[in-house]
């Protein structure tokens, strides 16, 4: 007997098998793929819209208001719910493509999975070529597709409805492989995506995707033991991989039972109540002073789900003699820095870890070093953060603004979720901002992809409709990316953004002067050339005329006025205060290398220069290089 099958066009198979994956969380059973967000041109219009209309009740398809935008809010959905679920974006061919490269990289940088379905050319090519294509004058299968290439974790080029049947579950597995995890491309092209063919009904069958977690080496884990058991002054650093393995309880029962201070990624805050004894606080560039402290002073890190980039490493300067043990589910994190690597699980992992090392603690006097010094930060935050007088003209800064956000959630701080992404704020809300939860603070700073903020904010909420969503923007993301207010409006999904306008690339800005260069074309009011005077440009107006309820206060007791407002909107809603571009938080931090020109008629920079070759050499030194 022979197998039955189903004549389907490849746009419609497509969205059949994407329909059909399930996941199991908590128990229950659940689309894999939460929807599609579709901006159509003749590239997809025809036959994959045609297909997700056929669809659209086990696939709901949404439309969105920038294509880059709409990538961004299924990264951030998909980051929300801790990689479990996703969502798919699909485009036309041209810029429409093109538009959705930047959040590739994002969600490559990232390890985040978004399923990309851009238009593509004719494989026919008997209109070639056609509307919006790019003819590469060496190459005739190019298209502006193979940009993705490098940005994707996953590429394909469907040039036959019958390539379904091996692109598709390859693209799924590596989309749900926690290792692999990250941006899957496949390239569409019009005339196959309307061809049809006789694909196998069992292709069809709804199926449950999991991935199994990848048990630890005994190898690994006993050397690590070991390790450990040497140490007199350890500090584990939870990154990302802790939230997305779902491994907080288990690293929180981790660090209690070894007595093991924890400080924390941009990624990884949250692991930890921010109040708990143990917790340091940030690290890094943007860290605390107590977490930076312990760091320093580490004769063990043990590094569990971070890709320990520069932030968090101080430009790998920060625990330069410390033994590095890294637990990361890919391989290719965990080798980093000529670490002792435990590539697997991060729940597996700890729990063999505490297996070996049965009743070992760290020595008590560390243990109660490393609290008094989170005790201090967390007084130091108390006050950064207080309502205080301002003087005469004074204008607030990031650390003011925080405080009364979160001030205005009386008894429900707790159930906020904090989005930012680029500029001065990251460094201010990973210091600053306090949550017990896993997922109550989303900033997107891999990438520092400014005008990820507001679209990011949509997707968090569509994952999360329980929860209020805060997005906290610059004035320059928000006028670089806002088109996604009309978006949460139109949908249904109010968004809180408060806008901190200092007129300009403030953060830039006080870089440039650190480096000894002169103001430069960063703050509107001051550096930048303009014809007639920089624009006002007035938020609340705007935000109103996107369908949103806004308003713009002159003050911090304004805004936790605004705030209550806001909460108790049905809608979303913007409120906008001038900030000081000038200041930041001081307190706390580490060195960051930037690179500062060798060469220069101005002295400032020609003593920045001293400055950073005197840091180089201190910290080869430190690292023995």
């Amino acid at each position: 007997m022979s197998n039955p099958t189903v004549r389907l066009t490849m746009a419609q198979a497509l969205v059949r098998y994407l329909a059909a994956q399930q996941v199991r969380i908590d128990g229950e059973t659940v689309p894999l793929f939460a929807g599609m967000f579709a901006i159509f041109g003749h590239g997809n219009v025809a036959a994959l819209g045609e297909a997700l209309y056929e669809h659209r009740d086990a696939l709901p398809t949404w439309r969105a208001h920038n294509e880059q935008a709409m990538a961004h809010t299924a990264i951030a959905y998909a980051k929300a719910q801790a990689r479990r679920r996703m969502m798919a974006v699909t485009t036309s061919i041209g810029p429409g493509a093109t538009n959705l490269v930047t959040a590739a990289a994002l969600a490559h940088v990232n390890r985040l999975p978004v399923l990309l379905l851009p238009g593509d050319v004719f494989v026919s090519r008997a209109p070639d070529p056609v509307l919006q294509q790019m003819e590469d004058f060496a190459d005739g299968t190019v298209s502006v597709n193979d940009c993705f290439k490098p940005v994707s974790r996953y590429f394909d080029r469907i040039v036959a409805p019958s390539q379904l049947l091996s692109a598709l579950p390859r693209a799924i597995r590596v989309l749900t492989d926690p290792a692999l995890c990250g941006p899957v491309t496949l390239a569409l092209p019009q005339d196959v995506q309307a061809q049809a063919f006789d694909y196998p009904a069992a292709f069809f069958e709804p199926r449950i995707v999991s991935a199994p977690a990848t048990i630890p080496s005994p190898v690994q884990i006993a050397a690590a033991a070991a390790t450990l058991r040497a140490a007199r002054r350890p500090v584990i650093i939870a990154g990302g991989g802790v939230l997305y393995g779902d491994a907080t309880k288990t690293l929180r029962a981790f660090a209690e039972r070894h007595a093991i201070p924890v400080a924390e990624t941009q990624a990884g805050k949250g692991s930890l109540p921010w109040d708990h004894p143990l917790q340091l606080g940030p690290v890094g560039v943007c860290g605390s002073s107590a977490a930076n402290a312990v760091a320093a002073q580490a004769d063990l890190v043990l590094a569990v789900g971070t890709r320990l980039a520069d932030f968090t490493t101080g430009s790998n300067a920060l625990y330069p003699k410390a033994r590095l043990v890294t637990l990361n589910v890919n391989a290719y994190d965990a080798e980093k820095n000529s670490a002792l690597a435990i590539a697997a699980d991060a729940n597996e992992s700890l729990d063999a870890l505490t297996q070996t090392l049965l009743d070992w603690c760290a020595p008590r006097e560390w243990r109660d070093r490393a609290e008094q010094l989170g005790n201090e930060w967390r007084a130091v935050v108390e006050r950064l953060t207080a309502t205080r007088n301002f003087r005469a003209g004074e204008l607030p800064y990031e650390a003011d603004v925080i405080g009364a956000v979160q001030r205005s959630a009386v008894d429900s701080a707790d159930n906020d979720i904090v989005v930012c992404a680029a500029g001065g704020l990251p460094g201010e809300l990973i210091k600053l901002w306090r949550t017990r939860m896993p997922g109550g603070y989303h900033v997107e700073y891999g990438y520092s992809c400014m005008g990820y903020e507001i679209a990011g904010g949509l997707g968090v909420k569509m994952a999360k409709p329980e929860r209020e969503v805060i997005v906290m923007v610059g004035d320059g993301s928000y006028l670089m990316l806002n088109s996604e207010i009309a978006t949460s409006v139109m949908l249904g999904h109010k968004l809180i953004v408060v806008v901190l306008d200092n007129r300009g690339f403030g953060c830039i800005g006080r870089l440039q002067r650190a480096c000894g260069d002169a103001p430069f074309n960063n703050l509107l009011d001051e550096d930048c050339a303009t014809a007639t005077g920089a624009p006002a440009v007035d938020f609340a107006a705007h935000a109103r005329a996107l369908g949103a309820a806004a308003e713009h206060v002159d003050s911090i007791g304004e805004l936790e006025q605004a705030m209550k407002r806001a909460r108790a909107a049905k809608s979303s809603y913007v409120i906008s205060i001038r900030t000081d571009p000038h200041r930041c938080t001081r307190e706390g931090g580490s060195w960051w290398e930037v690179a500062v020109p060798a060469v220069s008629t101005r002295e400032s920079v020609r003593e920045a220069r001293t400055d950073y070759e005197a840091a180089l050499r201190k910290r080869d030194q430190e690292s023995g290089a």
